[in-house]
């Protein structure tokens, strides 16, 4: 059987006066680097239908379960959505945005998942882990 998902990925992210707008899109596109950026004042909006960049760096920086939480945690219906910290973007790094909200703003990442369902999705991003190491399905 080949796995086949519809995901839409929303991405927002605030670009403040001291920042360099740039920049700000670098810190998405080294994360999402399918994503389709839009510019407008004060804000750059993008959108991508692949998170395999992103699970690569999940599996990279070994915070599967961490990310799992995150899903999970802020869910509604066939909707996840968390926030990215833009610095740790900027050096291509995964870093949630939890608690107080990050003096730069954040990255907020929207995911709707059309098909599977959302457990067979946030599986194949973050897969379940066991003793740290992703369990094969």
């Amino acid at each position: 059987m080949t796995d086949v998902y519809r995901v839409d990925v929303e991405i927002t992210a605030p670009v403040y006066d001291t920042e360099v707008t740039s920049r700000v899109a670098d810190a998405i596109t080294n994360i999402f680097p399918n994503a389709e950026l839009e510019e407008s004042f004060g804000e750059i909006r993008a959108e991508t239908h692949s998170m395999d960049h992103f699970s690569d760096l999940l599996h990279r920086q070994e915070i599967l379960d961490t990310a799992r939480g995150e899903f999970f945690s802020n869910r509604d219906g066939n909707v996840f959505s968390f926030a990215l910290k833009k610095q740790a973007a900027f050096e291509d790094r995964v870093n949630f945005s939890v608690g107080e909200p990050d003096e730069l703003g954040e990255i907020s990442v929207r995911v709707r998942v059309e098909e599977p369902t959302l457990e067979e999705y946030v599986d194949h991003v973050a897969p379940p882990t066991e003793d740290g190491r992703p369990l094969e399905g």
